[in-house]
């Protein structure tokens, strides 16, 4: 089912999701399983699954040469996505990025997640490698997250790369990603709204947010959106504070700003079992509120780590 019809469905009630990381390679698909299992029992009506691109790694040689090898650290999702819907009978959204994969291998696994029967996507373009100073497409691949959307929407009109005659149509409910506190390479807010309106109007059915930690901050986006004539549902991506050197990673990383009285907290923190209370605690407050203003779904990054989402649903479900 769509994620645009699970949210129509449930009328006025708020849904609960998550998204998790495919295990490194050499884990046991037990490993996601065990990531699920515990949240299960909150009835999310969709998982996300994760994707990073390729990495490098040096080689060394006989010669005493290094040689730079581009490597996946992670499967892929297709199977994982399989498994999923397979054992616990909800709906699976992989993510697509542009980063890694030719336009043809994007096809090919188009191709795949329709024989399989899932109707949701996420579209991102997806982060730089860590040894890359900045985003690097791949040849023969996108680089922009407009030009992946394009492809998947070609595909539902049933347009393919190499295909001159009508072909199948697809039929992917495809999300986008929205930044409350601005993309990172946005000029400014303005030029923000202007790219994410231009998703939506390519054909981007929802967005999931980047997580934040102010909700004034997702209010303030939603309005935003709804001034530009972004009308689909907007989904707020959620992580608990747990470690108290997420107060330097986490604006480093995802470029969020944490609210003072969040930090104030966590720093008065003696130990790092309090600091993972005071995160909790946070959030749990944070999602009452969100309910409140009619977030469709509270979405949680869980790192696959479900200990901490587990006890922030018991409190708001």
């Amino acid at each position: 089912m769509k994620i645009t019809d699970h949210i129509s469905n449930a009328g006025d009630k708020t849904l609960f999701s998550f998204e998790l990381l495919p295990p490194l390679k050499g884990k046991s698909i037990h490993e996601i399983y065990k990531a699920i299992d515990p949240l299960m029992e909150f009835n999310p009506p969709f998982i996300d699954v994760t994707y990073h691109r390729e990495d490098y790694i040096y080689k060394q040689h006989d010669s005493g040469l290094l040689e730079k090898v581009s490597y996946r650290k992670r499967p892929g999702t297709v199977a994982i996505c399989a498994a999923i819907m397979n054992r616990y009978k909800v709906d699976a959204v992989p993510h697509l990025i542009c980063g890694g994969f030719t336009k043809e291998e994007t096809e090919n696994a188009l191709i795949d997640l329709q024989f399989l029967g899932i109707d949701n996507v996420l579209v991102l373009r997806g982060d730089a490698r860590h040894a890359d100073s900045g985003f690097i497409p791949t040849p023969g691949g996108h680089a922009f997250a407009t030009d992946l959307l394009g492809q998947v929407k070609n595909m539902n009109e049933g347009r393919y790369l190499f295909e001159d005659h009508s072909a199948f149509q697809t039929n992917f409910c495809i999300g986008v990603a929205g930044y409350p506190e601005k993309h990172f390479e946005a000029p400014n807010l303005k030029a923000d709204f202007k790219y994410l309106k231009q998703k939506v109007d390519m054909g981007a059915e929802f967005i999931v947010t980047q997580m934040f930690f102010d909700n004034a901050k997702y209010c303030e986006f939603v309005a935003n959106c709804r001034a530009n004539g972004i009308n689909v549902p907007i989904i707020p991506g959620l992580k608990p504070i747990t470690s108290s050197k997420q107060l330097i990673s986490l604006p480093k990383i995802f470029h969020i700003d944490l609210p003072e009285d969040l930090t104030e907290a966590v720093q008065a923190c003696k130990n790092e079992e309090a600091v993972k209370e005071v995160g909790i605690e946070w959030m749990i407050q944070q999602c009452k509120e969100l309910i409140k203003v009619g977030a469709p779904v509270l979405h949680f990054y869980t790192m696959s780590n479900p200990e901490p989402t587990k006890r922030i649903a018991r409190a708001v479900f």
